[in-house]
């Protein structure tokens, strides 16, 4: 890469400044920016896209070796589920029995208590005595109850 460093651009700034002129140097620096800039971006372009490539060739490597062991346990695991029925094929496959070999179990039946109705673990007397409403009145109830009697004397 080019060393450049502070002296070396003061000189050509002055040698731009003679050559081009103090009017169309303002311009010519912009246009110089712009077109360092592109080039900058247009190598962190090819960088990314390299450094992509890389990624995606370790990718496939990765994959093929992970495709590979995939197939190393399939072939194990058929080879030994094989033995294993050749094994089982071998030896008696009746397991020895007793006698209550063919005892029935009793169906299950579902307790005799309100099963379906959900039992919160609050137990009845705290809520007593800690004043939770566990009855809940309609408002029609609500209006009877509450409302004020009336009342007896007339004046």
């Amino acid at each position: 890469m080019i060393d450049l460093g502070i002296s070396k651009m003061a000189l050509i700034g002055a040698v731009a400044l003679i050559v081009i002129g103090p009017e169309k140097l303002p311009r010519v620096a912009r246009t110089v920016g712009t077109l360092l800039g592109k080039a900058q971006r247009y190598v962190a372009d090819v960088k990314a896209e390299v450094s992509r490539s890389m990624d995606l060739d370790e990718l496939k490597k990765m994959k093929e070796t992970m495709e590979g062991a995939a197939r190393d346990v399939h072939q194990s695991i058929q080879t030994n589920a094989s033995d294993f029925e050749k094994q089982w094929s071998e030896t008696d496959a009746t397991p020895a029995l007793a006698d209550d070999a063919y005892t029935t179990y009793p169906e299950y039946k579902l307790p005799h208590k309100r099963w379906r109705t959900k039992v919160g673990a609050t137990p009845q007397w705290f809520k007593a005595r800690a004043g939770v409403r566990t009855k809940a009145l309609s408002g029609a109830a609500r209006v009877a109850r509450y409302r004020p009697k009336p009342s007896s004397h007339i004046t």
